[in-house]
């Protein structure tokens, strides 16, 4: 996919729809600023952005985007405007590793798998001491509720 040229109109854009990036950054990566945009864009935003995107570049973006941004009524919407009827199913987002790659695992042992990459992760972090977590959970709370403040 070509990149989207950097123009005012397109800056303003991309602040919008990847409001936590640059825009300058979210314009640099085509495939997934397309994805945000068909999530998140204004009618009026995508007539500007159609001004640089062809169908095909579409098409391309909706194939490559990554999991998990692009809602299933944006899916749906985008795919039925593109010739795309029914859609095709919405890339699956995973975590841990090579689950992806394990689609001939049942739920019972998808559902084991991710626990067991989650533990990994979990014993990765460095120690927590709970009752400091606790000390300041309630020290918050005091200052926020306490008996001087009115609910």
């Amino acid at each position: 996919m070509r990149p989207i040229p950097v123009t005012p109109q397109t800056v303003q854009i991309a602040r919008r729809v990847i409001w936590f990036e640059e825009p300058e950054q979210a314009l640099a990566d085509p495939i997934r600023f397309m994805a945000y945009a068909m999530t998140y864009a204004r009618h009026e935003d995508m007539r500007v952005i159609r001004q640089y995107v062809s169908d095909d570049e579409i098409r391309d973006a909706l194939d490559a985007a990554p999991p998990g941004i692009i809602d299933p009524r944006s899916w749906a919407y985008w795919n039925l405007k593109m010739g795309r009827f029914p859609p095709p199913a919405m890339r699956e987002r995973t975590f841990g590793g090579n689950l992806a790659a394990s689609s001939s695992l049942s739920p019972q042992e998808r559902r084991r798998a991710g626990v067991q990459a989650w533990r990994e992760i979990r014993d990765q972090q460095p120690p927590t001491d709970l009752d400091e977590v606790r000390r300041r959970a309630a020290r918050t709370w005091r200052m926020k509720y306490g008996p001087h403040k009115k609910h």
